[in-house]
């Protein structure tokens, strides 16, 4: 006879949870067997051949850690490998940051962007002065809401994407930027915003750096795409330097996932900035210590491989250069498919304008489809993207972008008319 079982984890204690929109979407991909399917849902790199791209540059360093015979798999220090975590330091702010020059930085490897993102989230919730409110951009990487709900910091918006436009809502991100509370934490992305592909310029920036400052806002920079977006490094950092060198006290959340091709492998780094001051060599030990005992109980060790491979690269004149070489193929390429869609959709005169694809920058763009667009999109020409109507340009390559532009083109005109 069979034993109805007891649990203090009931339907009501523990509903069931809503499946991730991107992995469902992933999912249903690899379910549909028409040969004409295309994904632009991936948020990962792929080659003309619609392959993941393994770096030249990484392959060589992967065999130069394979091949050292003082290779070992012991633990890494709390906050990770120093030699990894101070070559990143310098990339994202720069070899001649006056915070590196004036020991005012501190830095922790964690597990990718997201676990940077993270444990800033954790430290913030735990120390900064009277639970403020963190603003996010509308859109925006939709982990970020999960990852500070989760630490218990109230959260809030700001306009970013313009649907009429289909660029940025300056005037919007300005007020209500301006509107915030007084010390209100700000996540801005680096570069490439995720998932509209739309950035500031440098005048924004500046503007903007002008009213946080005004209004003691923190910033919290998310940098996933450094030298993916633009194919130049430093380009790619500009806004985040240009805080720092304002005096701005901010934190830093930096991912080797996309700009390395070493998704799996979890590479990332998380930099503390305090501001310039008498005091702050010992305001900045103070802050990495606390970090420290916040990842201690996380994850006790960051993870070596990735952060080794990248450490190499990083540290390496020639192996730099040819990785440098890497981004401007991989953004090269993204930036080629931008304009061979733009290009076909406006040879077919295709009701709207297309200027936006090109305009926007990284791996993704807001084309401005409506969510019943995208659905007729998957169901009759077995094209995948987001309901929002966000493509991955990766998943575009020279057989197949005249496909989607048709497939847009037709579905377009039929939802116009």
């Amino acid at each position: 006879m069979s034993q109805s079982t007891s649990t203090s984890f009931s339907a009501d204690a523990v509903p069931k949870a809503p499946e991730d929109p991107l992995f469902g979407l992933m999912a249903a991909y690899r379910k549909d067997t028409d040969e004409r399917k295309v994904d632009l849902g991936i948020g990962a790199y792929r080659d003309d051949n619609a392959k993941p791209w393994v770096l030249p540059v990484v392959k060589k360093a992967d065999d130069i850690l394979r091949n050292d015979p003082a290779l070992n798999h012991e633990y890494l220090p709390i906050a990770g490998l120093s030699e990894f975590t101070s070559a990143a330091a310098r990339l994202i702010l720069g070899a001649d940051s006056p915070a590196i020059a004036e020991n005012r930085t501190c830095s922790l490897q964690t597990v990718s962007g997201t676990g940077a993102v993270h444990l800033g989230a954790l430290f913030l919730a735990r120390f900064y002065p009277g639970k403020p409110t963190v603003y996010f951009s509308n859109p925006t990487w939709a982990n970020h809401n999960q990852i500070f709900s989760n630490v218990h910091l109230p959260i809030a918006t700001y306009p970013y994407f313009s649907k009429s436009t289909k660029g940025l809502d300056w005037e919007g991100m300005k007020q209500a930027v301006t509107d915030a509370p007084e010390h209100s934490i700000i996540l801005l992305h680096a570069c490439a915003h995720n998932p509209t592909g739309v950035d500031l310029t440098k005048a924004q920036w500046k503007e903007l750096a002008s009213v946080m400052k005004q209004n003691s806002h923190f910033p919290f920079f998310d940098c996933a795409y450094q030298g993916f977006a633009s194919g130049d490094l430093a380009k790619d950092a500009w806004a985040l330097r240009y805080f720092v060198e304002q005096g701005f006290e901010l934190c830093v959340a930096q991912s080797f996932a996309k700009n390395f091709g070493l998704y799996g492998e979890r590479a990332g780094c998380f930099h503390f900035v305090t501001g310039p001051g008498t005091d702050s060599q010992n305001t900045i030990t103070r802050i990495a210590s606390q970090l420290a005992i916040l990842q201690r109980s996380e994850i006790s060790n960051p993870p070596a491989y990735g952060a080794r491979i990248a450490s190499l690269v990083l540290n390496d004149q020639a192996l730099f250069a040819e990785w440098e070489e890497n981004l401007r193929t991989m953004s090269g390429r993204i930036i080629s498919m931008r304009t061979a869609l733009r290009g076909k959709l406006e040879e077919l005169k295709t009701p709207g304008t297309w200027n936006h694809i090109t305009d926007q920058i990284g791996m993704f763009s807001f084309t401005g489809l409506s969510e019943k667009q995208v659905l007729q999109l998957r169901e009759t020409a077995h094209i995948y993207m987001t309901k929002n109507g966000r493509i991955s340009m990766a998943g575009l390559n020279t057989r197949n972008v005249e496909y989607v532009a048709k497939a847009i083109d037709k579905v377009v005109k039929e939802t116009s008319s």
